[in-house]
């Protein structure tokens, strides 16, 4: 199994090298960089040069707000630097960033995001041969790429592309154009991968002929400490957080997957009224244990091994603030990797009547 640490969004910039080395001496394999407060690119380059095994993937970057041409030229630069390291993830957000945040035009995005691919595809290649770059398509059109703007073929592949998302047409999409795919925290329990994500996914990748799906990292968030009383401590800290997620209306089908129709109704309520003090209160110990892993370092290899063991090729786990347990932190790692992946190849149906949502 592949394992991912994800950089704390909250995190200064200065801190980003030391964080990395970290995360690259407890035994992860891959480096997730969100897009939220700092530059994902800045921060890749930082991590990257700080390290020399870990893969740095952007986690996700905002698409839309960027032309094609600059995110290709970020993703190649940081390759280059990395000596093939650098993995691109790229995911569309939601129309009141887009527009609101980023001051961008909006339209329909799964089709807008599918045209993204393909042109950083085109881009890559007129990189990597020194063809004349030609995309039209529904969205972009790139016709012009003088020798002095090529900056040339790299020494290793270009960069890998990776989307997200939670509908099922942005996971029929993934199925047929990425090379992987990162779920988000709500669509990472196991149900919802059986009967939702990887069935979708296998769609999309029977739609455009591939006997190869996208490489598919679940972001379970697990909870987890050294000991009970730790452990108790971290799942009170962590009740509000999920009260709050699962106040947005789109994760209610999740709730539902696991026997809790009523309760994203009471916490989209309670967030409405602006009660946010309350919304942990929902979230029992019983409920925490439905929606993500809970337990010591020395319990959750196995439990990890039991909720994905063959559904996912990679794991995002949550690395602890302090430093202080990292010698059992870095066992749990190791132990976490034995647990088996999903097969490279893989074939599904989509018979599931929910899964005709929208993008």
């Amino acid at each position: 199994m592949e394992l991912v640490a994800s950089w704390p969004s909250h995190m200064a910039l200065r801190d980003i090298g030391a964080y990395a080395r970290r995360v690259e001496g407890l035994g992860f394999d891959v480096l997730h960089v969100p897009e939220t407060v700092h530059d994902p690119f800045v921060a890749a380059a930082l991590a990257l040069t700080h390290t020399s095994r870990l893969i740095v993937r952007t986690s996700m970057v905002v698409a839309f707000p960027r032309s094609p041409m600059l995110t290709a030229y970020a993703a190649w630069d940081l390759v280059a630097l990395s000596g093939g390291r650098f993995e691109l993830g790229i995911a569309s957000q939601v129309r009141g960033n887009i527009v609101g945040r980023f001051s961008t035009e909006w339209s329909e995005p799964v089709a807008r995001m599918r045209d993204y691919v393909a042109s950083l595809r085109a881009i890559f290649g007129s990189f990597q041969t020194g063809e004349p770059l030609h995309h039209i398509g529904s969205h972009y059109r790139f016709d012009r790429l003088q020798p002095y703007f090529n900056p040339g073929p790299l020494d290793h592949p270009a960069p890998p592309i990776w989307t997200g998302g939670v509908n099922r047409r942005m996971c029929v999409l993934a199925g047929e154009v990425a090379d992987g795919f990162v779920c988000h925290p709500t669509s990472s329990l196991p149900r919802v991968l059986e009967r939702r994500t990887l069935p979708a996914l296998a769609e999309g990748a029977r739609t455009a002929g591939r006997s190869v799906g996208p490489r598919v990292v679940a972001g379970p968030q697990p909870i987890m400490a050294a000991t009970a009383d730790d452990l108790a401590t971290a799942l009170d800290r962590r009740r509000p957080e999920l009260g709050f997620l699962y106040s947005t209306p789109a994760y209610r089908r999740q709730l539902e997957e696991v026997g809790l129709p009523e309760l994203g109704a009471t916490l989209s309520r309670l967030a409405q009224q602006a009660q946010w003090d309350d919304l942990g209160a929902h979230l029992t110990d019983d409920v925490v244990g439905r929606l993500v892993p809970v337990g010591t370092y020395a319990d959750m290899p196995d439990l990890l091994a039991e909720w994905y063991a063959g559904r996912c090729a990679g794991l995002v786990l949550t690395v602890p603030d302090h430093t202080d347990d990292d010698h059992h932190y870095r066992v749990l790692v190791e132990r976490c990797r034995a647990i088996p992946s999903a097969p490279a190849r893989w074939s599904g149906s989509v018979d599931d009547p929910d899964l005709s949502g929208s993008s």
